[in-house]
């Protein structure tokens, strides 16, 4: 991996901490997602207008992941109802590299090198130890199954987008349909479960949807350009990255406490990234 695509992913999993805090600091987090889903739909149109018609054998892959990408959302949604930005992001998160590197390896014949396969594990155990707290601090426990589920859909579609932005052969146009897709399965799946109270209603929710829109449009572009000149694992471990940014924004802007064992999982994920460059 090149400097410039790893400096690219690290910018990008800023970009991914950030729209999970816009997400996180709503009183309305359904409707936040609904407008981020929406927005990117829309930015996703205006992208495929200048691109050709995917391939018939692009479409499998762009609905398979615009499936993943709703079921991420609507986990990831629910967990935020229960939990902090700092505990459901990295178990949101944290095991997502180790069963991507784990399928990769073992199905799709990615070679990664020893040293990256190491720092995927010392991230994995950062990650852990970070999430531990959910049982020692008395926080919810209903964000668990949600925040799990969100963990096996990130290591989902980013083995299909991964996959199918190769098949595509142009990022660009890949990760636009997934958004459209994403957009109206996401639309669809929350209005069966909500009914009328997952619209949106006024307000900054329509900014804090929009700005987070934009973060993650941006963010998951870079990463599926990435993995088109990387090897899937090591991008899906780059982009973990993004739980050191979440704990920052989660003590600075939501005053979540900053353990001793957080400081030290923070650390052990730093290590993983050194690694990963070894």
């Amino acid at each position: 991996m090149s400097i410039f695509v790893f400096l690219a992913v690290l910018g990008a999993a800023l970009l991914h901490a950030t729209w999970n805090a816009l997400v996180k600091v709503g009183t309305n987090r359904v409707g936040t997602m609904m407008v981020l889903s929406g927005v990117q739909g829309l930015i996703g149109l205006a992208v495929v207008a200048t691109q050709a018609m995917p391939a018939a054998a692009v479409w499998p892959w762009l609905i398979a992941s615009g499936v993943i990408h709703s079921a991420y959302k609507l986990f990831l949604t629910f967990a935020y109802e229960h939990g902090d930005l700092s505990r459901v992001y990295p178990l949101a998160r944290g095991t997502a590299p180790m069963i991507t590197l784990i399928v990769g390896a073992l199905w799709l014949g990615e070679v990664v090198r020893t040293s990256e396969a190491l720092g995927i594990l010392v991230l994995g155990l950062g990650i852990l130890m970070l999430a531990r707290g959910v049982w020692t601090s008395g926080e919810s426990r209903k964000m668990l199954p949600f925040a799990f589920g969100a963990a096996c859909a990130t290591a989902g579609y980013t083995l299909v987008d991964g996959l199918g932005a190769r098949v595509a052969g142009n990022a660009t146009q890949f990760v636009g349909w997934l958004f459209v897709l994403d957009g109206i399965i996401f639309a669809a799946a929350m209005l069966g479960l909500r009914g009328r109270g997952a619209l949106p209603g006024k307000g900054r929710i329509w900014l804090l949807g929009s700005l987070g829109a934009a973060a993650s449009y941006a963010s998951y572009a870079v990463a599926v350009w990435a993995m088109t000149l990387a090897p899937i694992a090591l991008v899906a471990a780059l982009r973990e990255t993004s739980i050191l940014f979440a704990v920052v924004i989660g003590w600075i802007t939501f005053g979540e406490r900053m353990t001793r064992a957080k400081a030290i999982s923070v650390a052990l994920i730093a290590t993983g990234v050194v690694l990963t460059r070894l």
